[in-house]
């Protein structure tokens, strides 16, 4: 006998063409730190109010940056990311070789890989599916960055 340890809520089943949509977006320069970009990504992307069902893949473009999703509503939060990232990736290390760039490159590259160059959202009903408190974060790991690149990739029905 089996028994069922999972149940659905929601099935659905669209029969339509799917719409794909990219476009690259070039952020303004932020200072070192987590900043929330969902607003800037929705109003660069209106094309996902035309998406019932389909996800938006955004892809920064930088090996010294990095993107995550994390609390949208206190800021003490991105505080204290940053606090983290800094104590666990310290500057100037006295194992790190690639140094020329200056003092806060590498640990900018090590902070990047860990954190992630690329998320997945789900769009439901033109909207991203995001959780009440969720946000999209650039996280900025250098001291003095140019602005950053992000591909845009929304795909569905």
């Amino acid at each position: 006998m089996f028994k069922l340890l999972v149940t659905f809520t929601k099935f659905y089943i669209i029969k339509a063409a799917m719409k794909i949509y990219q476009k690259e977006l070039r952020l303004k320069p932020y200072k070192r730190g987590f900043h929330l970009i969902t607003e800037t990504i929705k109003e660069n992307l209106p094309e996902i109010k035309g998406i019932k069902m389909g996800f938006l893949n955004v892809f920064i473009k930088h090996t010294s940056a990095s993107l995550t999703i994390n609390e949208n509503a206190d800021p003490t939060v991105r505080t204290d990311f940053e606090a983290h990232m800094n104590t666990m990736v310290p500057e100037d290390a006295p194992y790190y070789v690639h140094t020329f760039e200056g003092s806060d490159d590498m640990p900018a590259h090590i902070k990047a890989s860990l954190m992630g160059s690329s998320i997945q959202i789900p769009i439901s009903g033109g909207r991203l599916n995001l959780g009440i408190w969720q946000g999209i974060y650039l996280c900025e790991h250098r001291n003095s960055a140019s602005g950053r690149s992000l591909v845009l990739s929304c795909f569905g029905n």
